[in-house]
């Protein structure tokens, strides 16, 4: 595999974990990140001793030894850097959501498009081996006919008023919070595995804080110390603590899933479960190495990950032997290994006929759209609206 130069622009919650991930390829080498200032991208590129540090990201979309960008920033920054980075001819991993709306995302899909390079996003969720198995198995037609699909996307890190997070502030993260920035995963997760596409949503927002306390200074995702805070300031909320949508799937069928940011006990609780005419499958991020199997006539069963006993086709998404856990870093990883092997190999993501194995911006796209019908199910008082693409 040939060597490949990458560099992260944002370096908070996210980004420190792509440079991890990255690393453990093997064949991918971090050499530049990018910061709000040059002092902190000093400080961060010291801690985790990367060579170049920039002040800007038009200052490291320069740096000609970089083939790969990752934008790790807050979800307002990703339609400029995206479409700076693709006019530079940088490829291009993205957080997700990847607009702030379905507009933005159509932008950014047509930049990346326009300038010919790989355009990725971080639907990290897909490359769990027990989520590849699951979805094996549905594209096998093991159970038969897919019914229903249901399940949740549960946090507590904002359930106190004294939480407070940039994406509470629709400029930095979108008219939606909780269903744009976890309720995307949930529908991603779901027309993976089920090889369905959203087509109408229902919805029913709530916002539980309809003031929170912002406090004077930075805090980063998860902190969680915005209630030992003394300095704050009131902040009146818009966007939502939790949702719950109907959907309609592009075969008839139906399902429904929930999301909160205000449910304690749950840190990072997502679970999706299908249900077909010969039984149903069930996955839990929490649970990430065991695949829930469910009949009506027989005992039901739990399959535990092991290489051995996965779908040949997706073994290579298990890289320790049974019994020895594997996690959110591990599918972050194989979801990076796909897209590098992509660039190494040099195919172009439309000129060359294959498939691609990752999240795209048209995904992205995907997902923002059905964000936005939601948004506008729940404004228009709950009623059932078309997901356009």
């Amino acid at each position: 595999m040939r060597p490949i130069k990458c560099g992260i622009i944002g370096v908070g919650f996210v980004g420190a974990h792509h440079i991890e991930a990255v690393r453990r390829l093997g064949f991918v080498e971090v050499v530049a990140l990018a910061g709000s200032s040059l002092d902190s991208a000093k400080a961060k590129a010291e801690k985790y001793h990367i060579p170049k540090a920039y002040g800007s990201y038009a200052e490291l979309l320069n740096d000609s030894e970089i083939e790969v960008i990752h934008n790790t920033t807050p979800n307002y920054l990703h339609y400029p850097v995206n479409a700076a980075a693709a006019q530079a001819g940088k490829h291009i991993i993205s957080d997700k959501p990847l607009g702030r709306n379905a507009r933005e995302a159509k932008l950014m899909l047509e930049a990346v498009q326009a300038a010919g390079i790989v355009h990725a996003v971080v639907f990290n969720y897909r490359y769990n081996p027990m989520v590849q198995e699951m979805r094996q198995r549905m594209r096998r037609g093991d159970l038969g006919e897919i019914y229903y699909a249901h399940g949740d996307y549960l946090q507590d890190w904002l359930l106190y008023p004294t939480d407070y997070n940039w994406r509470l502030e629709p400029e930095q993260s979108g008219e939606s919070r909780a269903l744009g920035d976890i309720g995307s995963h949930w529908c991603d997760l779901a027309q993976y595995v089920t090889g369905l596409r959203i087509v109408k949503v229902l919805a029913n927002f709530t916002t539980i804080h309809q003031e929170r306390r912002r406090p004077q200074g930075p805090l980063e995702t998860f902190s969680g110390v915005g209630k030992q805070l003394d300095t704050y300031q009131s902040y009146k909320v818009t966007s939502e603590d939790a949702a719950t949508v109907l959907v309609k799937f592009s075969n008839g069928g139906h399902g429904v899933f929930t999301v909160t940011q205000i449910s304690a006990g749950h840190k990072n609780h997502l679970r999706i479960e299908v249900d077909c005419a010969k039984g149903s499958m069930a996955w839990d991020q929490e649970r990430p190495n065991a695949l829930w199997l469910g009949y009506r006539e027989r005992a039901n069963e739990v399959m535990l990950k092991d290489p051995n006993l996965l779908d040949p086709a997706i073994r290579h998404y298990a890289a320790l032997p049974g019994g020895h856990n594997e996690a959110w870093p591990d599918a972050l990883k194989n979801l990076f290994s796909n897209v590098y092997q992509f660039i190494a190999a040099g195919h172009h993501p439309v000129k060359d006929k294959v498939k691609i194995e990752f999240p795209t911006f048209e995904d992205g796209y995907l997902e923002n759209a059905i964000v936005d019908a939601a948004v506008v199910s729940h404004r228009q008082g709950n009623r059932w609206v078309d997901v356009s693409v």
